[in-house]
């Protein structure tokens, strides 16, 4: 039989063909009226899909960059600012804040953890400047309470910024930054927006842009304040990324047209961002169900799982490489091994942007079957029943 391949990764993400149009379209200069509109358009729209009356900056840069900009904009050397981590991203921002000269209290929870907000509380202290954290550590399938950490800052009457890298927790979790008081919230292109990797786009409160202006950690093509005055012309700092940002916004127009009415044709970015998040919360669900149902185990604590994507453990004395290669060899499906400590140990499948439930149900069907033609231990394994339940879940939660 012929072989289709399928990324099921948690970034790079499936393309929207929408967006891959765009981008072939896109034969534009950036110093132009025709690109100022785009651009003016595009920015208007992500405020609306992360949820926000805050300025968003959009960066030609992966994810990394922004967190890099976020750092470097927001603290000066000595600064005391706290990373929660508990996986490689987490990690990222310990290295990113000790790199810029800060003084890092760290709040580490093991691979598959997250933190408890009394752990929080007592590393939080009073000359603390900013806190950097995850929505989603795709690393492990965890997601972190940041609702609950915006709250004991708040509770606790602290100055310190909250800086979140929401790149796989925007379009998978519902977060809502000028609620809870989010400083910054970051998002990558390559993944509930499904379009290639090479943007990062920040949402920027009041307060961190007043904190910008006593700052002096070097900064210069990320200096988030020059993307801010030039963004208020429509046009970028430096050259942009002309056809991904045509690609968003389409993304952006699809995301908006899931929630279409006959009185709205042209649909609701906002309830659409819903409807995406919705879907890759049920994507998740009906995973957990699956691998539960074939005698697997899950890597996330239950009541933190992350919607981007799910981590199943290898059974012991197996390899999850040899199922992640399976997958691929015998139906050019991608998901990912684990990372860093835990490669051979858990694989990860993707549920962020442009999955839906035929996807869903079609990587469970293959699942099951590598892990029959691998001999791979599952306990109590037999065909099917990991596409019941599955099947099920849906039948009994879906919208």
């Amino acid at each position: 039989m012929i072989r289709k391949t399928r990324l099921f990764t948690p970034g790079p993400t499936p393309l929207l063909p929408a967006a891959q149009f765009a981008m072939a379209a896109a034969d534009i200069h950036h110093r132009t009226p025709e690109f100022r509109a785009m651009y003016t358009r595009v920015l208007s729209q992500l405020k609306e899909f992360v949820g926000t009356k805050n300025d968003v900056i959009i960066l030609s840069s992966s994810g990394s960059g922004a967190m890099e900009a976020a750092v470097s904009n927001l603290t000066s050397p000595g600064d005391r600012v706290l990373v929660l981590t508990a996986g490689k991203f987490g990690e990222r921002w310990t290295g990113i804040t000790k790199a810029f000269g800060c003084h890092v209290d760290v709040v580490s929870a093991p691979y598959g953890s997250t933190f408890s907000i009394d752990e929080v509380k007592a590393a939080l202290k009073l000359e603390t400047r900013a806190v950097f954290v995850q929505a989603t550590e795709s690393s492990t399938g965890v997601r972190h309470d940041i609702e609950a950490i915006a709250n004991l800052l708040k509770q606790e009457k602290s100055e310190a910024l909250l800086i979140v890298d929401g790149i796989t927790g925007l379009g998978t979790s519902h977060l809502d930054m000028d609620g809870w008081g989010i400083d910054v919230l970051i998002g990558g292109s390559q993944k509930a927006v499904m379009i290639p990797p090479g943007l990062s786009y920040l949402a920027v409160s009041a307060r961190a842009w007043d904190r910008m202006e006593a700052t002096y950690n070097p900064r210069y093509y990320f200096d988030l304040r020059k993307e801010r005055k030039n963004a208020a012309k429509g046009e970028s700092a430096y050259t942009p990324s002309v056809a991904l940002i045509a690609a968003l916004g389409a993304a952006l127009n699809y995301i908006a047209a899931q929630a279409a009415t006959p009185e709205k044709p042209e649909g609701d970015l906002a309830a659409g961002r819903v409807k995406l998040v919705d879907n890759a919360i049920t994507c998740a669900a009906m995973t957990r169900a699956a691998a539960t149902a074939l005698g697997l185990k899950l890597f996330a604590p239950a009541g933190n799982e992350a919607a981007a994507a799910t981590a199943i453990v290898a059974p012991e004395g197996s390899d999850s490489g040899t199922l992640v290669k399976g997958l691929k060899s015998q139906f050019g499906a991608i998901v990912t091994d684990g990372q860093g400590e835990m490669k051979g140990q858990l694989f990860r499948i993707a549920h962020i942007g442009f999955f839906d439930y035929m996807d869903t149900i079609a990587i469970l069907g293959a699942l099951e079957q590598v892990i029959a033609k691998t001999k791979f231990p599952a306990p109590n394994f037999e065909f099917g029943k990991g596409l019941i339940a599955a099947q099920t879940f849906f039948a009994e939660h879906a919208k």
